[in-house]
């Protein structure tokens, strides 16, 4: 079985050399020495298209996720105490909204394996018994198949190119988590009021919102403390990846991020057309601190 997908991944690695090399050569004409950054960048471009409806299904859980965040936090106080109960009601919550609690991960499961085939190819000297060609070639300088911290160091020009990745990594990725949490905002923001729960022994009473200030009222689903910092830092561990990933796979990282923020920003777009953002006022209602003004009748 494992020699199996050996053999499956080693044909994965072959087939992506010679379409990485194909588009270098097409691509050398126009541009010239970067030819093998730009082939990266096109390949990387054509898995993301690949797994465009995918991504599309993904990007709508996760904004179902989003506006079912008041309702899951009303059943997490509800059923603290019994697990087993919460689970079945989070389930059947799921359920009725065609998504679920890990909705938004298959796109990024699915890439993985494109990610190994680029990490080899710029790792192995040979591939199908001949020598590695793409390992030549390079970036202002800096060869595709090496590391931050190898060659002449993190100071030399080689680690200034890599250290332009990290910026650039870094900037991507926090316009991305800036669009993922507008998102998850307005979605959240138009979810309706969980029921505020009643006494022991009573039903909540059905639309009496919670009061503010409390759990559960939407904006302000959001996790804080260790937790919402620990989901504010996890997606910069791309920057940490391309440290000690070779540059064509830290270049595949950079390409990657920079299309998922694209297109989350216009799916989110086409799936929720026309709604304002956080803190902005619906079409028709005047904004916060703004007298509206009305037309004084005169009698005849």
């Amino acid at each position: 079985m494992f020699s199996f997908f050996f053999t499956l991944f080693d044909g994965a690695v072959r087939a992506g050399y010679h379409l990485v090399s194909g588009l270098a050569v097409a691509l050398a004409p126009l541009a010239g020495g970067l030819a093998t950054a730009a082939a990266i960048i096109l390949f990387t471009v054509a898995v993301r298209l690949v797994l465009l409806p995918l991504s599309y299904y993904a990007i709508r859980g996760q904004a179902a996720q989003a506006r079912l965040a008041p309702q899951v936090t009303a059943l997490r106080q509800r059923h603290a105490r019994q697990p087993d109960r919460l689970q079945r009601e989070l389930t059947e919550l799921y359920r009725r909204e065609g998504t679920g609690m890990f909705a938004g991960y298959l796109p990024l499961l699915l890439q993985l394996p494109f990610f190994a085939v680029m990490y080899r190819l710029f790792r192995l000297g040979s591939i199908g018994g001949q020598p590695n060609a793409l390992l030549s070639h390079g970036l202002l300088g800096a060869p595709l198949g090496s590391h931050w911290l190898s060659g002449a160091g993190p100071l030399s020009g080689q680690g200034m190119v890599f250290l332009g990745l990290f910026t650039l990594l870094a900037v991507v990725t926090w316009v991305a988590a800036r669009i993922s949490r507008n998102a998850a905002a307005r979605q959240a923001a138009q979810a309706p009021a969980p029921a505020r729960p009643g006494r022991p022994g009573q039903p909540g009473r059905p639309g009496q919102p919670a009061r503010p200030g409390q759990p559960g009222r939407p904006g302000t689903a959001q996790p804080g403390g260790a937790i919402g910092m620990l989901m504010r830092v996890i997606p910069y561990t791309t920057v940490v990846i391309a440290a000690v990933v070779p540059l064509a796979a830290g270049l595949y990282l950079l390409t990657t991020t920079a299309w998922a923020a694209a297109e989350r920003a216009m799916i989110t777009r086409r799936i929720s057309p026309g709604q304002p953002s956080p803190g902005q006022p619906s079409p028709g209602q005047p904004s916060p601190g703004r007298r509206e003004v009305r037309p004084h009748s005169r009698s005849a």
